[in-house]
């Protein structure tokens, strides 16, 4: 499995603009940016690596068994192959492609939480 990267992260929110999969087009609806381990079924809510709640998606917060390798800077530059963005809104994890379908289809009200 490659290791994920910012790059990658760019590049998904590239693709998702406009389309309903993106943390600020996601905010409204009280979805959280969050990770996936598809090996372990963890989800992770993104954070700053201080542990504040992070409005998009960075690898900083997630826990050091998932991360591959730092910039010199200390920031995380690459990720398990296994971990794969989204959103949390409630108890349940939704992928990119998920939240964009609803968010376009009107499924999901603005502001709710459930």
């Amino acid at each position: 499995m490659e290791a994920v990267t910012e790059t990658n992260l760019q590049e998904q929110t590239k693709r998702y603009q406009g389309r309903g999969g993106t943390s600020a087009e996601t905010r409204v609806y009280g979805f959280r940016p969050a990770f996936l381990d598809t090996q372990t079924d963890a989800v992770y809510p993104c954070c700053f690596s201080d542990g504040r709640p992070a409005p998009m998606h960075l690898f900083d917060g997630l826990p050091p068994k998932l991360i591959l390798s730092y910039a010199p800077s200390g920031r995380v530059v690459s990720v398990k192959g296994s971990i794969i963005s989204g959103f949390i809104r409630g108890e349940r994890f939704y992928t990119r492609e998920e939240v964009s379908k609803q968010v376009l289809g009107g499924t999901f009200p603005v502001n709710s939480t459930t």
